[in-house]
């Protein structure tokens, strides 16, 4: 691997230049004006695929998204790696909280800065480039196929179709995944669990329309207020969710396995200071650690109702809206916890006013076994890049189509991600360090040559 380690090294600055041309794409899925940009997106990663190296490339279409797919068959007889990514990234809201425009990055204090600059476009890039590294020195030693999507972010609801549809196209041993982060870059772990995902919409409605809050105010229900109340009931002050029959399927862990959790590296007083808060909260009884990785929780992402813009306007709202996401560990599925989010919320609904519920999209949690061969290479991989050995660790993070790749293509997938929490994905001021993308590109073609053996 020492040649493709020399290709990278020479040319590691157009890597960077062409990651920018990827990123100043708005290829934003959630927005139905970014379509243009989506397919722009593909179709320029498809050109890269196939001048990196690949046999194939071409821009698939599906009901949504198209899915880029590409691969480059070195030998029939030889192991198949199927390396998964996405194309599309969060919108940019709250736009004035950016520092720089969100589409065109720059490099401030050795991090690429960006919307996509980790999340996934820059850790995408890194598995196309070591890729054209080991076509260009010959030193590529499994068959490789690609399978990058646009709709990872508003819940892969073509993909699944798609896998369904191209079963064999997609065959393979492994599939490989750069959309995780590790614990540090001193501490370089790898992801071995996912949490499974729910995410509801609520409206709650009251008048026909909006009132005049002193004419009407203490007379009729306010939708607001109402609502307000309603999701501040669905966690107790103990930090646990109020559903019934919310915990049934969560196995508990035993003391040995809590401690055996509670070895990685954390900072308490750090962790607060780089999120600038006073304490940490939630579920009463679990460290930081438990309640992100191994236990379920509940947030509200958003909430609106009424008049919110400049100066006054006093009126109680017809309707207020709340988008509300769970994140479930191993054995709870996402549909049951959907019918009894639903269940709840409304039997909790006064008579006043009128709920609707629906469900968004989610998917299932996910384990990836530490003893499968692909694990077992990627473990020497990170050990010979990083200098150390990496931890097996468990994410509170959610890529639900992951847990479908196992159901419809009976194929596991390996975590292989070089993210770190101080990348702020999801945020505004996306960024992704240099270091990162750099000794990812040093990991990843010694991964193949692990797994390969």
């Amino acid at each position: 691997m020492d040649k493709a380690k020399l290709y990278i090294e020479a040319n590691k600055e157009r890597f960077i230049n062409e990651l920018f041309d990827l990123l100043r794409i708005p290829s934003i899925s959630a927005e139905a004006a970014r379509k243009p940009d989506m397919q722009r997106c593909a179709e320029w990663l498809a050109a890269a695929l196939a001048e990196a190296g690949a046999d194939r490339a071409e821009v698939m279409p599906t009901e949504g998204n198209p899915v880029v797919y590409a691969e480059k068959i070195v030998d029939p007889k030889a192991k198949t790696v199927l390396v998964y990514g996405h194309y599309d990234v969060m919108p940019v809201d709250p736009r004035e909280e950016w520092r720089t425009e969100p589409f065109e990055p720059t490099i401030e204090n050795g991090r690429i800065r960006g919307r996509g600059a980790d999340d996934d476009k820059g850790q995408l890039w890194m598995q196309v480039k070591a890729f054209e590294a080991m076509c260009a020195t010959g030193t590529l030693p499994c068959n490789v196929k690609f399978m990058l999507e646009g709709e990872e972010e508003i819940g892969s609801e073509s993909l699944y179709g798609f896998c369904r549809q191209n079963k064999k196209l997609l065959k393979a041993d492994i599939i490989l995944v750069s959309d995780t982060s590790m614990l540090s870059m001193e501490t370089p772990s790898i992801t071995c669990g996912l949490r499974g995902l729910t995410y509801m919409e609520v409206e709650v409605t009251g008048p026909d329309k909006d009132l005049h809050s002193g004419l009407f105010g203490g007379a009729v229900a306010n939708p607001a207020n109402v609502l307000a109340r309603l999701v501040a009931g669905l966690v107790d002050s103990e930090g646990r969710v109020t559903i019934p029959g919310f915990y049934d399927d969560v196995r508990s862990l035993t003391p040995s396995e809590r401690r055996a959790f509670n070895k990685a590296p954390f900072d308490p007083a750090g962790y607060k200071r780089s999120l600038q808060i006073g304490a940490v909260e939630g579920e009463a009884g679990y460290t930081t650690l438990e309640r992100t990785g191994i236990r379920p929780s509940l947030d509200v992402n958003g909430i609106w109702g009424g008049y919110t813009g400049e100066g006054t306007k006093t009126v109680i709202p017809s309707k207020a809206t709340a988008k509300i996401s769970m994140r479930l560990v191993p054995n709870q599925d996402y549909c049951k916890i959907a019918k009894l989010f639903e269940k709840h919320f409304r039997k909790m609904a006064p008579k006043s006013v009128r709920v609707d519920v629906k469900f968004l999209h989610g998917g299932m949690p996910y384990v990836a076994p530490t003893d499968m061969p692909a694990y077992k290479a990627a473990e020497r991989a990170v050990t010979e890049a990083f200098g150390r050995k990496p931890l097996p660790f468990y994410s509170g993070g959610s890529i639900p189509i992951i847990s479908g790749f196992e159901s419809i293509l009976g194929i596991k997938s390996l975590l292989l991600g070089f993210g770190l929490a101080e990348d702020a994905i999801h945020s505004p001021n996306e960024s992704y360090g240099l270091e990162q993308f750099y000794k990812g590109l040093e990991t990843i073609p010694l991964f193949y040559k692990y797994f390969a053996q």
